[in-house]
C-alpha cells in the first residue's frame, strides 16, 4: 500500500473538484429554488417575463454553473494541507489567502464521511474539529480511504510514525462489538417519537402550501379536490369520518416517515471497539465514520420509552465538546440491548456505578408540571375559540388526562443520583432519559430560584459541561446549596483535565 507524505504540502484528489462544484450548486439552486420554479410556472403561461424568454433564463442557468465549476477548480488548486510533528497546516483561499495552524492537541474529534456522490466516485471527506465554536471545523472534501484513515491517526499522534507502523495499525483487526440488524432497525423506526415525525411532514406540507398558494388559486386545485371528495353533507357523522380519515393518514404516514428516516440514517450501524476508543460507522446515502476517545466525552445519554422497553431498544448518545452542530446526530448509537449499553457505558467511563442511591425532587415539582399543562390547555382553547367558536370545547376532555399522565410520569422518572465521581440525572414523559456525566468534567454550577421557589424554600440546580446543561429540578434549598458547595469543591479540589 502507498503511504503518503503528509510532511509536504499536498492537495486532496482532483476529484475534490467534483465534490465541491455539486456542493456549490446544490447550495446555490436549494437557496433560490423557489424563485427559479416561479419564474418556469411563469413562463409556462407566458412566452416572456421581464423581458426574459425561456432559452434566455437557460443560459442565465448554464453561465452560473459555468461561474460555479470555475470556482471550484480555484477553490481546489489554492486548498493544500500538510503536518509537522506537533501541527496540521492549511491554506485556502483565492483572492485572499488564508493560512491556518491547529495543534494536535487542541483538535476534537475526526470524522470521516461519504455522501452518496462520494460513493459513485469512491471518495471521502475528512472533517478536522477543533474545541472552538460551531464553525471551528475544516474539511477535507476528497481523499480515498486509506489516506483518510492514515491522516486520521496521525492527526491523533504527537509524534511522527514510521511507514512500518502505519502499515501495522492498517491491517490490525477490527473487533466489531454490535452490528444492527434490519430488524431492530424497523423495530426502532416503529417505537419512535411520531409526532416529531408528523411536525416535520406538516411543517413541509405548509410551508410548501405558503410558497405555491398563489398558483393553487390560479389552476383552482381547491375547486377540482373538492369535486373529487363529496362533503356537500355537513353531517356530524360526515365530519367524523374525514377527520378520522386525516388522523389515521396522518399517523400512517409519520410511522413511514420514521421508519424510513431511521433506516436511511442508521443503515449498517456498527460498533467497532479499538483498544481506547470506539468507532461508529453508519449511514446509507451519507456514510459518516466517527471515533469516541473516552477524555473527550462530556455526557453520556440513554434513552427508552415502553414501546422501545417491550423490543428490548436503547438509544445511547453521547455528547463531546463544541461538535458541529449538524454532526451531533450521528453520534447516536440505536437498537441496543441494555447489556450492551452498559458495556458501552463501562467502556467509555471507568468506575461507573448503577448503586448509589437515587433521590428525588420535592412533591411541589408535580403541581409545576401540572401548571404547565394547564397553561397550555387555557392557550390551546383561546386559540381554538378564535378559529371554530364553541365547536371544539371537546379537545378539554382529551388534555385534562393528559395534564395528568405528563405530571403523573414527568415526577415519577425524575430522580438523581450524586457520589464522589458521577451524577445521574433522570428524567423524561414519554421517553425515559438518563444523562450521565462525570464531576470533573463540570464547567459550572447554577443555584436558581424564582418568586415561588423562595417562597416555599425551594431551589434548581444548573449543572453544564461544555457540550450541554442538565437540571436537577425543585429540591429542598438546603439540599440544593450542599450539592452546590460539594460540586465546586469536587471539581476545584481534583487535577483532572476536562477534555
Amino acid at each position: 500500500m502507498q503511504i503518503a507524505d503528509f510532511s509536504q504540502p499536498i492537495r486532496q484528489s482532483a476529484k475534490g473538484i467534483i465534490v465541491i462544484f455539486a456542493f456549490n450548486t446544490f447550495k446555490f439552486f436549494k437557496r433560490f429554488f423557489v424563485l427559479f420554479l416561479a419564474f418556469g410556472l411563469s413562463l409556462m403561461r407566458k412566452k416572456m417575463l421581464f423581458n426574459i424568454s425561456a432559452l434566455n433564463l437557460l443560459l442565465i442557468v448554464i453561465g452560473i454553473l459555468i461561474l460555479l465549476l470555475v470556482f471550484a477548480i480555484l477553490k481546489y488548486l489554492n486548498f493544500k494541507f500538510h503536518l509537522s510533528k506537533d501541527d496540521f497546516y492549511l491554506s485556502t483561499g483565492i483572492i485572499n489567502k488564508d493560512q491556518t495552524i491547529i495543534p494536535k492537541s487542541k483538535i476534537q474529534n475526526v470524522y470521516i464521511k461519504q455522501n452518496f456522490l462520494q460513493q459513485i466516485i469512491n471518495v471521502v471527506s475528512l472533517n478536522i474539529e477543533t474545541a472552538g465554536d460551531n464553525k471551528s471545523e475544516i474539511e477535507i472534501s476528497a481523499l480515498d480511504k486509506a489516506t483518510a484513515l492514515q491522516l486520521k491517526r496521525e492527526l491523533f499522534q504527537k509524534t511522527q510514525i514510521s511507514e512500518n507502523s502505519v502499515q501495522d495499525n492498517v491491517e490490525t483487526k477490527r473487533d466489531v462489538f454490535f452490528k444492527v440488524s434490519p430488524k431492530r432497525l424497523i423495530l426502532e423506526g416503529i417505537s419512535q417519537n411520531h409526532l416529531r415525525s408528523f411536525t416535520i411532514i406538516a411543517s413541509f406540507v405548509f410551508g410548501l402550501y405558503y410558497e405555491f398558494k398563489d398558483y393553487i388559486k390560479t389552476y383552482r386545485l381547491k375547486e377540482r379536490l373538492d369535486t373529487f371528495i363529496d362533503l356537500s353533507e355537513d353531517t356530524i357523522v360526515n365530519i367524523m369520518l374525514t377527520n378520522l380519515f386525516i388522523v389515521i393518514l396522518a399517523i400512517l404516514f409519520s410511522l413511514l416517515f420514521s421508519i424510513l428516516k431511521t433506516f436511511i440514517t442508521n443503515f449498517g450501524l456498527e460498533v467497532v471497539e479499538n483498544r481506547k476508543t470506539i468507532e461508529i460507522n453508519k449511514g446509507l446515502f451519507n456514510k459518516v465514520s466517527l471515533s469516541l476517545t473516552p477524555s473527550r466525552i462530556q455526557n453520556i445519554v440513554i434513552k427508552t420509552n415502553r414501546v422501545k422497553q417491550y423490543f428490548g431498544l436503547h438509544t445511547m448518545q453521547v455528547k463531546q465538546a463544541m461538535v458541529n452542530v449538524k454532526q451531533r446526530k450521528n453520534f447516536v448509537i440505536i437498537a441496543l440491548e441494555k447489556a450492551q449499553v452498559r458495556h458501552l457505558i463501562n467502556k467509555l467511563i471507568t468506575n461507573y456505578s448503577e448503586d448509589t442511591v437515587p433521590y428525588k425532587p420535592l412533591l411541589f415539582y408535580r403541581r409545576v408540571l401540572a401548571l404547565r399543562v394547564l397553561l397550555l390547555a387555557i392557550l390551546l382553547n383561546i386559540i381554538t375559540f378564535f378559529i371554530f367558536g364553541n365547536g371544539i370545547w371537546w379537545i378539554n376532555l382529551v388534555l385534562i388526562p393528559i395534564a395528568a399522565l405528563y405530571s403523573y410520569f414527568g415526577y415519577k422518572k425524575a430522580f438523581y443520583k450524586i457520589d464522589d465521581n458521577f451524577i445521574t440525572i433522570g428524567s423524561g414523559v414519554i421517553e425515559t432519559t438518563l444523562n450521565i456525566l462525570e464531576i470533573h468534567k463540570i464547567q459550572s454550577v447554577s443555584l436558581k430560584q424564582n418568586i415561588f421557589q423562595k417562597r416555599k424554600q425551594i431551589a434548581s440546580l444548573e449543572i453544564a459541561t461544555a457540550s450541554k446543561s442538565v437540571k436537577i429540578p425543585y429540591i429542598a434549598l438546603k439540599q440544593a446549596k450542599y450539592i452546590y458547595n460539594f460540586l465546586l469543591f469536587k471539581v476545584e479540589s481534583q487535577d483532572r483535565d476536562w477534555m
